[in-house]
Parts: structure tokens; C-alpha cells; sequence
């Protein structure tokens, strides 16, 4: 069986943090709200729509509300790839673990739609053996489940995995699911969230290594 590398979509895969800006932005010119600065937006990032809605309204002092909600994720999925951008050497690092014989796939808080939208818009969708989003199964990250469901849809098993992310909630649902975590240095989590992940990589170049580097935990994976 093919190892598979489980990547975290925002602040991991692409820098989607212009797109988010600019959809809240626009939610709270709704709301006659000022808007916002861009590290209030990347602080907001990492636990899903509803969480980054509700943070987003608390701090203009506003209460959450589902029209609120229903609003944002219309408008943001309908322009989710309009400045969001891989990262610079993901595709590049995407391409040397195809060749190395490793299966992709997506592990997400964002919700499925928007997920799908901005892969298309993208044009990497076919990248990837399975896209788990944070309204495809009852449970998200942290919680394992997430990131379990993503590998059963992906043909994979914890124990020929390896998950790549910039968040505690990636590191926690990997430890969670018996998975090594690869923290994503050159994403929007802090240092201290890589705390319990077998590595950092600090750019998407170094990935290709790194993983190498666990195959020891996967078995032979025939790299």
C-alpha cells in the first residue's frame, strides 16, 4: 500500500489568507463594521468557518448569527481563489512525492464547497486521492476522527500515513489518530503549536526529506 501524505489546506497547501481578508472585509461593510488588518484575519484562521465567523463579529462587537454566517461562506466560496496561491515550491514538492511514490490528500476545518472551489480554481484538485472537509464527517480537527475519515476515503491507514499542517489542531488530531505530524513552519501557526510534531519543515521544499525521514514509521515504502 502506498504511504499517503494528508496535507492541511490553509496556511499549509496555499495562502489563503488574502481571499478570507477580503470576504470578511466585505461582511462587515455589510454590517457598516470597519474592516479588518491582515494578522487579525491569519489570528482567526484554523478551526473552520463558523469559529472564524464568530471571532470575526466579537471582535467589530457584534453577535454571531447564522445569517452572518450563511452570508460569509456564500460570498467567500463563490470567490475563494481569487488572490489565494500555493505557497511558493508546493507544487513543486506535491510533483517529488507523486514521483516518490506517496498518495495526497486533504484534511480541512474549511467546509467541502469551498474546499472543492478553490482546489478547482487552483487546478490541483486531481491531485489529491481524497478531500476531507470540515462538513464532510460528524467530527473536525483536532478531533481524530477528522483526519481517520480522510484516510479510510483515501484507501490509507494510520500506520502508512503522514499528516503536514500549520496548526495545534493538526498536530492534535495526528497524535489523536496514531499519525506523524510534519509541522508547516512556514505557515500561519506560531512555533508553539508545532509542540508534539515528529518535525518542522520550514519551507515546502524541505518536505520532500522530511517525509523520507519517517518512512522508518511507515515501513518500506519502495523510495
Amino acid at each position: 500500500m502506498p504511504p499517503l501524505a494528508v496535507f492541511d489546506l490553509d496556511g499549509t497547501l496555499v495562502d489563503s489568507a488574502p481571499d478570507i481578508h477580503a470576504a470578511l472585509d466585505r461582511l462587515m461593510a455589510r454590517l457598516d463594521r470597519p474592516p479588518f488588518a491582515r494578522q487579525e484575519v491569519v489570528r482567526m484562521i484554523g478551526d473552520g468557518v463558523r469559529v472564524l465567523v464568530e471571532r470575526a463579529l466579537a471582535a467589530r462587537g457584534l453577535p454571531f448569527s447564522e445569517a452572518a454566517l450563511a452570508g460569509f461562506t456564500a460570498d467567500y466560496t463563490a470567490r475563494a481563489a481569487e488572490a489565494t496561491a500555493p505557497f511558493p515550491g508546493i507544487p513543486e514538492a506535491l510533483t517529488a512525492l507523486a514521483a516518490a511514490g506517496w498518495r495526497l490528500a486533504v484534511c480541512t476545518n474549511k467546509p467541502v464547497a469551498a474546499t472543492l472551489a478553490l482546489l478547482r480554481g487552483l487546478g490541483i484538485e486531481g491531485r489529491f486521492a481524497a478531500i476531507g472537509g470540515g462538513d464532510s464527517f460528524p467530527v473536525r480537527k483536532p478531533d481524530p476522527g477528522h483526519l481517520l475519515g480522510t484516510l479510510a476515503a483515501a484507501g490509507g491507514t494510520p500506520g502508512r500515513a503522514v499528516m503536514i499542517g500549520d496548526h495545534r489542531n493538526d498536530v492534535a488530531a495526528a497524535a489523536g489518530a496514531g499519525v506523524p505530524c510534519i509541522f508547516a513552519g512556514w505557515g500561519y501557526g506560531t512555533p508553539a503549536m508545532a509542540e508534539g510534531a515528529a518535525a518542522t519543515a520550514a519551507a515546502p521544499a524541505a518536505l520532500p526529506a522530511a517525509l523520507a525521514g519517517l518512512r522508518g514509521r511507515l515501513g518500506d515504502i519502495g523510495g
